[in-house]
């Protein structure tokens, strides 16, 4: 069954890789963040007005702990569906970022030739994409001023630990950005912020 599971995993991983671009890039490489190949040029730097929020799908509470790290907490062989929700606030003088891109990696898989630079023994369905911005979701204010009418992307994204998962620590890479990156130069072309929280996946046994 592990095996079953593991190799629908990685299908689903190839699949979203194929049409997640630009994030799908980095992770076949082993750059360290999205600013190893773009610039951290954007007019978002405020992150008081930004959005970067992981919420459990079942609740919709967010999981972000007081320290400002989110944690994942899933039992194993079970599987937790969490949204991830990336944008700025409805109250925002600075024009809206056009895509959100993000993905999720293991640091200490950054130099490996893994094409899941997830934690190892964790199944996920969806470590990254790039959307564009304009998604919605109802009630989503979260003791904040973020407003129902925010500007951001929503995308869920289901993980499981397998027989031989264990806690991890990752690194969520977000960037926002407007324009288009010139191909072979991607550092023209494209404005865009970067941002990285710290996300811990805990198993429970």
């Amino acid at each position: 069954m592990k095996t079953i599971i593991t190799a629908l995993s990685l299908l689903g991983l190839v699949a979203n890789t194929a049409i997640a671009y630009p994030p799908a890039v980095g992770i076949l490489g082993k750059a360290k963040s999205c600013t190893s190949c773009h610039v951290n040029n954007g007019p978002w730097v405020d992150e008081s007005k930004t959005i970067i929020d992981i919420l459990d799908k079942e609740t919709m509470k967010s999981l972000r702990q007081s320290d400002g790290t989110f944690q994942l907490d899933v039992k194993r062989g079970q599987q937790k569906t969490v949204l991830t929700v990336i944008g700025r606030i409805k109250d925002d003088d600075t024009p809206a970022p056009y895509r959100n891109a993000w993905t999720y990696i293991d640091p200490t898989r950054i130099e490996t030739n893994s094409i899941s630079k997830f934690a190892p023994g964790w199944a996920v369905n969806l470590q990254m994409s790039c959307r564009v911005v304009g998604d919605k979701l109802p009630g989503f204010v979260q003791g904040t001023p973020y407003g129902e009418d925010a500007k951001i992307t929503v995308l869920p994204m289901t993980v499981q630990p397998l027989d031989d998962a264990r806690d991890a620590e990752l690194q969520l890479q977000v960037m926002l950005t407007k324009g288009e990156s010139v191909k072979g130069d991607p550092k023209k072309g494209m404005l865009g912020n970067y941002f990285e929280r710290s996300v811990k996946v805990k198993v429970i046994d």
